[in-house]
């Protein structure tokens, strides 16, 4: 078999790969722009007869997504923002500051990542319920503040950094403060972008901890709201398809923007240890 045949065999598969990815999303997009009941008929067409953007209308007039749509935003860039500061602080503390009980408590932070998220919701909802936070937006970010896997993957990173090039900072006088914002932030860069595009879709996509905790339908996440939008409207594809792309394409378009980066940053945090 000659190169030239390899190449076609391989670029045939990956394109058939992509193809069966992408086919999903794309009918999802053709069927959010079908008249009502359209997708309905059998068999189901693959493209509209006349594309129409009545379902985002009605998603937009009577399922009032615009206000969950800012809402998630809301939630996810503050659960975003705090997840950074917090874990990345962590990240690089694990991995070149010298502390009592480092060692110990980095092993028990380790078997946390074992424990499913799901157990520690009864413990947390009560405590939240203490704390006056159940019905708020501080109910919601709060837990996913710390994440244990975002500080190691910060960590693993952090890890090669030349201990040399911070000790250097410390002889000219740098402060602790002035190292990591100056001299580690900037290295750190990719991970970042790494941790930042994992937070957002946590946030973003997460369903049943704002299911949870929030009970006022006008602060319901964007996901909370389609779901009791399709128990209103099960029959109605078009719909909920529109819906599912107002949910989708925001985060995509993220993922899509910032790829070179967070494929770097997983790479880089693979390999080091």
């Amino acid at each position: 078999m000659t190169r030239r045949t390899e190449a076609w065999l391989v670029n045939g598969a990956l394109a058939t790969a992509a193809i069966v990815a992408v086919f999903p999303l794309a009918w999802m997009i053709s069927v959010s722009l079908m008249a009502p009941g359209e997708a309905s008929t059998s068999p189901p067409p693959l493209l509209p007869a006349a594309p129409t953007l009545a379902s985002y209308r009605e998603l937009f007039t009577r399922g009032h997504v615009a206000r969950n749509l800012v809402n998630s935003l809301g939630v996810a860039t503050a659960a975003t923002l705090l997840s950074l500061a917090f874990n990345v602080s962590a990240g690089y503390a694990f991995a070149k500051l010298r502390f009592a009980g480092r060692d110990l408590l980095w092993k028990l932070l380790l078997g946390v990542m074992l424990i499913p998220a799901q157990v520690a919701m009864i413990p947390l909802f009560l405590m939240l319920k203490q704390l006056g936070l159940v019905n708020s937006y501080a109910g919601v970010v709060i837990p996913s503040i710390g994440n244990v896997f975002g500080i190691f993957l910060v960590r693993q990173y952090a890890l090669a950094l030349p201990d040399e090039l911070l000790e250097a900072a410390r002889l000219d006088g740098a402060g602790e403060p002035r190292i990591f914002w100056s001299v580690v932030l900037p290295v750190l860069r990719p991970v970042l972008v790494t941790l930042a595009i994992f937070a957002f879709l946590g946030a973003w996509n997460d369903f049943l901890w704002p299911l949870i905790v929030l009970t006022d339908d006008s602060r319901q996440t964007l996901p909370v709201a389609l779901a009791a939008l399709a128990r209103e409207h099960a029959g109605d594809s078009e719909l909920m398809m529109a819906g599912a792309v107002v949910t989708i394409l925001p985060v995509l378009a993220v993922f899509l923007a910032l790829q070179r980066y967070y494929l770097r940053g997983l790479l880089s945090g693979s390999v080091k240890g």
